[in-house]
């Protein structure tokens, strides 16, 4: 498998997608609202909150960065296969000589990539709001970095994969985005125990979530490879 095959791949993605701005709106507002709004949210908590109390907050909205990374993905995921699809546009690329690894590959990085570099971004301007809003140094934090550099790009690549496999299965975009949301539900209570603090976010549960989530990479890996087969993509994507 050749990795600048895939990167040409990648590319052509990343030019598709500048062009849809459903998609674009999706990859940017929704880190940008997400990082203004928590530390706005904080200033109505700090008058009846004490010290500790907003650092459960705090903890809980850095796992908000968890969640954006599974649900950002999504649009770009499922676009990716299943525009191609709709668009008549996948047969003319399955067609040439590459690999169904390399492809795969591509379609995967076009997806990452841009998802990743805007939480990026929104966690930089997260953490810098929050210090100015609390008036302490909290970010950067041992557990945020742990959350960027490791459960962010797990959670990532599990929504990519999960939305490959749905985009084999289904016609139509708007579904494959809707059933790809279903594992968001397990994600939305973890942050519930995290906000009524019966879960603390520390290293050692963040390690738990990660183990699973690279677990779960690693079989939608394998069906992946599975799934996504040119000559089935031809003969029975109708």
């Amino acid at each position: 498998m050749k990795l600048n095959k895939s990167w040409i791949i990648a590319g052509k993605d990343f030019k598709i997608f500048r062009k849809k701005k459903r998609i674009l709106y999706a990859l940017i507002i929704l880190p940008l609202l997400l990082s203004v709004g928590l530390p706005l949210f904080l200033i109505s908590t700090l008058e009846s909150a004490d010290p500790g109390e907003v650092a459960i907050i705090l903890n809980a909205f850095s796992f908000f960065y968890i969640i954006l990374a599974y649900i950002l993905p999504n649009s770009l995921a499922a676009y990716s296969i299943l525009g191609e699809k709709m668009e008549h546009s996948l047969e003319p690329l399955l067609a040439t000589p590459l690999t169904d690894g390399e492809l795969l590959l591509g379609k995967m990085i076009a997806s990452f990539l841009p998802c990743v570099a805007m939480i990026y971004l929104g966690s930089v301007i997260f953490m810098a709001l929050s210090d100015v809003t609390t008036g302490t140094l909290y970010f950067p934090n041992w557990t945020m970095a742990f959350i960027l550099i490791i459960a962010v790009p797990l959670a990532s690549i599990l929504s990519i994969q999960l939305n490959i496999i749905i985009s084999s299965r289904v016609n139509d975009v708007r579904t494959a985005n809707q059933l790809g949301l279903l594992l968001f539900i397990p994600f939305i209570a973890v942050y519930i125990l995290l906000t009524t603090n019966m879960v603390s976010l520390n290293i050692l549960n963040l390690l738990i979530v990660s183990a699973v989530l690279l677990i779960i990479d690693v079989v939608l890996f394998y069906v992946n490879k599975a799934t996504f087969n040119r000559d089935k993509i031809l003969t029975k994507w109708k």
